[in-house]
C-alpha cells in the first residue's frame, strides 16, 4: 500500500486520550486535521506544542487520522507575553470556525507567515485584524468595505453598520455601533495609520465573529483580560 506523503503541519490543540495517546488537532494545508499520536509520552510527544513548524505523515481513510511519522520542519516561533496570547488566539479561532478536513493552503501560508511576525515583535493588533478577515474571507463570510450592502460606494461622511447576513448598510441616524465610511475606506486599503482604524477594525471583526463562534466565550480573550 502506498504511504501517504508527508506534509507540513502544526499543532493547534491536543488532549491526552487513552494511557499514553494524545488526540492531536493539526492546522494544515489540507485544513485542520485530528489524529491519534501513539506513546505521546515519548519523543514524538515534545512536538506535540503549539507554533513549531512540523511535518506530519498522516494514515488512515477515517475522518480520525493515526499519525504515522512527526518531525519538526523549521525553527519554531517563540511567542512571549502578549505575542503568546495572540497565538492562542488564533488557534482557537481556527479550532472554533474551521471544519475538519477543508483544504485551505493559503490560510495555512498566512498562518505560518502571522506566527513568523508575532515571534519577531511586530505590532500585534494588525496582524489579528488580518487573520481574522482573511480567515472569514476563506470561509465565505466575507463582505465589501468599499460598498455597501445596496452595492453604493462607502462614502467617507457616511455612518454604516454590519449586517452580518447582507454586508454593510448605511443608516442615517446615529446609534451605538456604527462604522464611520472613512474608517471603512481605510480597512478597505488595510491602512492601519489612519485615525480610527484600528479600533473600528477591532470592532468590526468581533461584530463579524461573533455569529459564528456562537455564546461560548474564547478563553484566549478571557486570558487577555486577566493579563
Amino acid at each position: 500500500m502506498e504511504q501517504p506523503a508527508p506534509q507540513p503541519a502544526y499543532v493547534l490543540h491536543s488532549r491526552a486520550y487513552k494511557e499514553t495517546s494524545a488526540l492531536v488537532d493539526f492546522l494544515t494545508p489540507q485544513g485542520r486535521v485530528r489524529a491519534v499520536l501513539r506513546r505521546a509520552r515519548g519523543k514524538g510527544g515534545s512536538l506535540v506544542r503549539p507554533f513549531v513548524p512540523l511535518e506530519v505523515e498522516l494514515r488512515g481513510r477515517g475522518e480520525l487520522k493515526n499519525v504515522g511519522r512527526l518531525d519538526t520542519s523549521g525553527i519554531a516561533a517563540w511567542l512571549h507575553g502578549d505575542a503568546l496570547f495572540s497565538g492562542l488566539y488564533l488557534n482557537e479561532l481556527l479550532m472554533r470556525l474551521l471544519p475538519e478536513q477543508a483544504p485551505h493552503p493559503a490560510l495555512f501560508e498566512h498562518y505560518t507567515l502571522t506566527l513568523q511576525a508575532l515571534a519577531v515583535g511586530r505590532p500585534l493588533e494588525p496582524l489579528l485584524r488580518s487573520f481574522e478577515w482573511r480567515l472569514l474571507d476563506e470561509l465565505g463570510y466575507a463582505f465589501a468595505l468599499d460598498r455597501d450592502a445596496n452595492d453604493d460606494a462607502v462614502v467617507a461622511d457616511g455612518l454604516y453598520r454590519l449586517s452580518v447576513d447582507a454586508g454593510l448598510e448605511r443608516v442615517e441616524l446615529f446609534q451605538p455601533g456604527l462604522f464611520r465610511g472613512i474608517e471603512l475606506l481605510a480597512l478597505a486599503q488595510a491602512d492601519w495609520d489612519a485615525p480610527g482604524a484600528l479600533l473600528a477594525a477591532k470592532r468590526l471583526m468581533r461584530q463579524a465573529l461573533a455569529v459564528h463562534l456562537g455564546p461560548k466565550p474564547l478563553v484566549s480573550r478571557e486570558l487577555f483580560r486577566k493579563r
